[in-house]
């Protein structure tokens, strides 16, 4: 092989994933992933995980335990999804998406034993390896290559046929948890906990946000059951104390086994404060089993080097622009309390984008709401997804939700929608206007192309 390796190697690389099941066709099942990692030497337990599932909060939950590590100089890799821009974001070593000769490499030594269990499965009448399971299969694989200290692997969806879930978490997160996939988890948040409580094993460590009482119930009896330990945020450990600071808040938390003073945190909202506390408390179980406190000065630096590209990102300013990859009624409301908040918008001009699996008219209810204050003007768009709802429907899905005609302006070009929604934040007086893109991931990352931010 070549020893240059460009985006169009790494591209070759996608187009392959790209033509299998596409990554909203989840295929219950574990059989496939095992035997996938049989023959490749079992590389799911070459390194202790740390999983994450949740219905939001995960990626940002993920990267604040990935910074928390590394600030006590282990080697980390992390597996999320889905990702912004390019796919090598979902692997990433040591806080980086991984190099495209190693994501590259690594692909052409695995297709040959991801084409023996595509035939096993093709000769048992089942389909072949999904984009994801194929893309899990070689994150462990990389992480194994590399290798690393530990991995904080991020579920794609529930727990227990999720194909991450061949490997078993030293310490189980779970993120809070409502309603969203309900068609695949279940209409109730104790539907979904069963599902996601999947990712709790036998010698692990439960570490969950405060949840809803039946979903809190469902992961107790869990723990329980395995005789797993567990703390639950807001009883054994929580926020103590929050200020809005510049560029983000500055926090104490009450962990597992100290307290956590003068932590500057360059996220916005409560929610992430909140997020920070269970990325805190799964580090303590991870490193000293949630009994043996934390170097304070190490963790103020792993709080202090977070990012968490798409979710309030600043991406310009003058007007300023946020980019925030709401994907559910949930996710909208907590990050519109963070806007209110943290940014002194005297009005807020909305791009509004959804994939056609979520459910657009409550999200659009919920922005709608959330915002009833702040918004006049909203851009109807969508992304390049060919999961994107057309901008013609989702307007009228808006209007359904009660946004007047008249405010509405409607393209199928991003670009265009984002022009339009500068040019109106920037009119008027005041001059304190701003605009969110918000509804998916898919548009976020294509709005963070358009607008410089990689």
């Amino acid at each position: 092989m070549s020893d240059t390796f460009d985006k169009f190697s790494v591209a070759s690389v996608y187009a392959e994933l790209l033509a299998r099941a596409p990554e909203n066709k989840i295929e219950p099942r574990m059989g496939p992933m095992f035997r996938a990692m049989e023959i490749l030497g079992e590389p799911n337990k070459s390194f202790p995980i740390i999983h994450i599932t949740g219905t939001n909060g995960k990626t940002s939950t993920a990267r604040m335990i990935e910074s928390l590590l590394r600030a006590h100089d282990l080697r980390t890799g992390r597996y999320s999804s889905p990702h912004l821009v390019s796919v090598t974001e979902r692997i990433a070593i040591d806080g980086e998406p991984v190099d495209d000769e190693t994501f590259v490499r690594i692909w052409d030594e695995i297709r040959p034993y991801l084409q023996i269990v595509d035939d096993e499965l093709s000769a048992a009448g089942e389909n072949r390896l999904t984009y994801f399971e194929a893309l899990t299969v070689l994150g462990y694989a990389i992480f194994a290559d590399t290798p690393v200290d530990v991995a904080i692997i991020e579920v794609g969806l529930g727990g227990i046929t999720d194909a991450t879930n061949v490997g078993d978490g030293q310490v189980s997160v779970i993120t809070p948890i409502s309603l969203d996939h309900v068609e695949l988890l279940g209409d109730t948040t104790e539907l979904i906990a069963q599902e996601k409580a999947g990712i709790i094993k036998p010698g692990g460590f439960l570490i969950s946000s405060a949840q809803p009482a039946d979903a809190a119930q469902v992961l107790l009896e869990r723990a329980r059951e395995l005789e797993v330990p567990y703390r639950f945020e807001g009883i054994e450990f929580g926020v103590s104390s929050r200020i809005v600071a510049v560029g983000g808040q500055q926090l104490e938390i009450q962990g597992l086994a100290g307290r956590y003073t003068d932590i500057l945190l360059p996220l916005h909202g409560e929610h992430q404060a909140q997020n920070a506390a269970v990325a805190l408390a799964a580090v303590e179980a991870f490193i000293g089993g949630g009994e043996r406190e934390l170097n304070q000065d190490l963790v103020r630096t792993g709080f202090g080097a977070t990012t968490s590209p798409g979710r309030l990102e600043v991406i310009r300013k003058a007007p300023t622009v946020l980019l925030d990859a709401g994907h559910n009624p949930d996710g909208i409301r907590a990050s519109a309390a963070a806007v209110k908040e943290s940014f002194g918008f005297s009005k807020l001009v909305l791009v509004i984008g959804i994939l056609a699996e979520k459910d657009a008219e409550a999200m659009l209810v919920q922005l709608r709401e959330a915002y009833l204050d702040l918004v006049d003007d909203i851009a109807i768009t969508q992304s390049n997804s060919p999961r994107a709802i057309p901008a013609g429907e989702l307007a009228t899905l808006a209007l359904e939700a009660g946004f007047n005609e008249e405010d509405l302006f409607i393209s199928e070009r991003l670009d265009e929608a984002l022009e339009w929604a500068v040019g109106r934040a920037e009119s008027g007086e005041d001059f304190g206007g701003g605009v969110l893109v918000t509804g998916s991931i898919t548009l976020v990352g294509e709005a963070r192309m358009l607008l410089g931010g990689v």
